[in-house]
């Protein structure tokens, strides 16, 4: 991996230095370049959890990914910058008290300076700063607010404080994985018609003041707190990818 390829492909300029001010500006640009998608599946393209193969099809090829992809590649770069930085696994909110499988998520743990950050940059719509790990207490961010508390006995949880109720986004322990622990819930993710992931396109990105979305006929954007939507039909889609997204995919 190329360090410096893969900061040109975030609009990463300043010094590298293992210090908070990096790690959020390095979160903060990845989010607003590197766009979260699920386009492969769609296009019978296996995704792999090799780190030089995302690494071509994101940083040298100029495509997004998916939490597999986008978080390891990412863990991956703050590792090689001298980061103290671990893969761990999240279990995503479904709904009441249920939540996705052990490995549905993967996200990344930050220790720096005597202090936790979860860094995250393949939720979708997230914050768009890293979170200081610190329980009961609001963290603002400019994309939302959120709270940290304790889930059962095990278990970290992470929500976003919404219309002054608290939202469930995902749950996760400290331990550490590996990428290929991640394997089969990849796999089900891009075969399983249980799988949102399986049942749409979608590709979306954050922005410096909102979000742009697309999906299979309908484009979302989002400016502050005013949302545009524009639907088209779906045989438009490669098209909608190249004027917002600048990529183009091939079919054959």
């Amino acid at each position: 991996m190329e360090i410096k390829d893969y900061l040109d492909r975030i609009d990463f300029n300043d010094n590298l230095e293992v210090n908070k001010n990096t790690l959020f500006k390095l979160q903060k640009n990845h989010l607003l370049n590197i766009p979260f998608e699920n386009l492969d599946i769609h296009y019978n393209k296996k995704i792999s959890l090799s780190i030089p193969e995302i690494y071509q099809k994101i940083v040298v090829g100029k495509r997004g990914g998916f939490c597999y992809e986008l978080n390891g590649l990412f863990h991956h770069l703050l590792i090689k910058i001298g980061f103290n930085a671990k893969l761990i696994s999240a279990r995503v909110h479904i709904k009441d008290e249920e939540y996705s499988p052990e490995y549905d998520h993967l996200c990344i743990l930050v220790n720096l300076e005597n202090q936790e950050f979860l860094v995250d940059v393949g939720f979708g719509s997230f914050s768009l700063e890293p979170l200081k790990l610190e329980f009961n207490k609001r963290v603002a961010d400019c994309f939302g607010t959120f709270l940290f508390d304790k889930y059962a006995a095990e278990y970290y949880r992470i929500n976003e404080i919404k219309n002054s109720e608290m939202v469930p986004q995902y749950i996760f322990k400290k331990v550490e994985r590996e990428l290929i622990e991640f394997k089969n819930r990849c796999k089900f993710h891009q075969t399983s018609q249980e799988s949102h992931f399986f049942r749409k396109k979608v590709i979306s990105k954050a922005t410096e003041d909102g979000r742009i979305t697309l999906t299979d006929s309908q484009l979302k954007r989002t400016h502050l707190k005013t949302k545009k939507e524009i639907t088209f039909k779906e045989e438009e889609f490669e098209n909608k990818l190249k004027q917002y997204f600048n990529i183009e995919l091939k079919t054959t």
